[in-house]
């Protein structure tokens, strides 16, 4: 009896997770899918001719191709290069930790700001500018976006080849050494080899998030169109094409389906150990100094892009009035509508979060925590790898058609629900992961003790995974903070938050209210990450000292 008690609480669990999906994910998206085939007279395929034949869709998709292309084989060498010089070298553990921080540091800040910061930092009266004497490129169109886009996805692939190359063996490396082998051939074979899936992960990920990002675009793509320009301008331009624009939507998906595909053939390049020898890394100064001083530039050179929005809001008016003020964070800080739209963010980041965090905890248990049917936990997955996929910007659109006129129209709830399906697939897998390591048998050994399912994932398997859950809590706040290529098409007035206000401002060349309001998102990410951390380390020594 209580056995079926246990399978009737996850199966309610599980159609709970997956009603979530059926009216969120997949109604809008095939509400999407339907509005690109319709026509005055019934379904027509006109749309997709109209799209295909015009001048602007070909040669914006065709941009998009190769800006991602580029910027995720430079973004994926140089995170390459960052975490070989924190595993592969022996240099300061307080550097290797600076490097770990200031890797990762961008994604507190939203995408649509890198490209002001790219603009005031490399313009013609940019503050990098100044400093060099000259203009180092021309930042509207290639270049910017290159730039944009490997500082936005840094941190991204970082993490990756980081956490990889932290469980690669490093003893076959000094069998590799006493053989006689190149050094070269080792560092191939033993090296290389071994990430040469998640390598490839990290250029589909870059790719994609190159891809279908709307703010980077938004400020430096100037005459170089790419796709989600194009949507955007279809979507919410001077005259909104609805149909046509899904359309746009709906192809690009595509890139969707063909990195769910390249996932799961890169999962076979993926080396697994069963024990990792702990190898003293072998010495070697000028390996040493020449990779840390690589990583040290690399760094340096993108977070100095980051500089001026420290400098531009404490000067009278950049760059003809230099002298320091505070009057214009004053002015800002004392506007209500900016403060109403900044706690419209804290709202809506700290709603997501919470709400993000049940949904991923409770997927996990019927995947990693239940005898569920393995078909059932199919579905499950199968869901993680599309909202994996899934660009931003195209259920933003679908949330838009689906829920214009209904209560949810212009609502901070809608925003919050938005958020959640998005950005589901990462905090899922991160507590998957936490509850398949844990004790398979404490949900038996409680049925034996006479506790119900409920009880024991509530007194037992809930506090284990705590840390877990915060580091969960901590990825959606951030996330919800920073994100715009959604939320750009379901804010309205009263539920503007603070990225879609800094989209507004641009159009008023407002940029000392832009870099305030960004350095607000980055101070507010900041203070929460190291929040959520204190809490979650301090949970794990409790765990550890109780011997749980």
């Amino acid at each position: 009896m209580k056995n079926k008690q246990k399978e009737k609480e996850i199966k309610w669990i599980f159609f709970l997770v997956m009603a979530v999906f059926l009216i969120f994910l997949l109604v809008p998206v095939c509400r999407l899918f339907l509005k690109s085939f319709e026509g005055k007279e019934g379904l027509t395929l006109a749309h997709y001719r109209e799209v295909f034949t015009g001048r602007g869709f070909l040669t914006a998709f065709a941009h998009s191709l190769v800006i991602s292309s580029v910027s995720a084989v430079v973004t994926t060498i140089l995170a390459f290069v960052l975490a070989y010089t924190i595993h592969y070298t022996n240099a300061a553990a307080g550097y290797k930790k600076l490097i770990r921080k200031a890797a990762v540091l961008p994604m507190l800040l939203p995408t649509i700001t890198y490209g002001f910061a790219i603009i005031y930092s490399f313009g013609k009266q940019g503050l990098l500018t100044q400093l060099f004497g000259r203009q180092l490129f021309e930042i509207y169109g290639f270049y910017g976006l290159l730039l944009g886009y490997v500082i936005y996805t840094l941190p991204v692939s970082f993490l990756l080849v980081s956490n990889t190359m932290e469980y690669v063996d490093k003893k076959f490396s000094v069998v590799s050494r006493i053989m006689g082998d190149k050094p070269f051939s080792t560092f191939i074979g033993t090296v290389v080899r071994p990430l040469l899936g998640t390598l490839g992960a990290s250029f589909v990920q870059c790719f994609f998030l190159c891809f279908t990002d709307y703010g980077i675009p938004a400020s430096v793509g100037g005459e170089y169109e790419v796709v989600a320009t194009v949507l955007y301008n279809q979507m919410l331009g001077s005259i909104p094409d609805f149909n046509t624009g899904s359309a746009v939507a709906m192809l690009m998906l595509l890139p969707s389906v063909l990195t769910i595909a390249l996932l799961h053939y890169l999962e076979k390049y993926n080396i697994r150990y069963h024990k990792i020898s702990h190898v003293e890394i072998s010495k070697n100064r000028i390996r040493d100094v020449i990779l840390g001083i690589a990583s040290g530039l690399i760094l340096l050179c993108i977070l100095s892009v980051f500089l001026v929005i420290f400098v531009v809001p404490l000067v009278n008016e950049w760059p003809y009035r230099m002298e320091v003020t505070f009057e214009h964070v004053k002015n800002i800080l004392t506007d209500k509508s900016l403060i109403g739209v900044y706690k419209n963010s804290l709202v809506v980041a700290g709603l997501t979060a919470l709400a993000g965090s049940l949904l991923t905890y409770g997927a996990a248990l019927a995947t990693a925590r239940s005898k569920l049917s393995p078909k059932l936990k199919q579905a499950i997955e199968n869901i993680s790898l599309i909202t994996n996929t899934i660009p931003g910007m195209v259920i933003g659109i679908a949330y838009m058609l689906v829920f214009t006129g209904t209560p949810l129209q212009n609502t901070l709830a809608v925003i919050v629900i938005c958020n959640v399906i998005h950005f589901f697939s990462t905090p899922y897998l991160m507590i998957k992961n936490s509850l398949s390591k844990m004790n398979a048998s404490w949900e038996t050994t409680a049925i034996l003790m006479g506790d119900t399912w409920l009880k024991t994932i509530v007194r037992v398997v809930t506090p284990n995974a705590m840390a877990t859950i915060l580091e969960v809590f901590s990825y959606y706040f951030v996330n919800a903070m920073v994100t715009v290529s959604a939320v750009v098409f379901i804010a309205g007035a009263r539920t503007m938050v603070v990225t879609t206000k800094i989209k507004e401002l641009q159009y008023y060349t407002k940029f000392n209210e832009i870099f305030v309001l960004s350095l607000l998102i980055l101070f507010t990410n900041m203070l929460a990450k190291a929040v959520i951390n204190y809490v979650a380390t301090d949970r794990k020594k409790k765990m550890e000292e109780s011997g749980l």
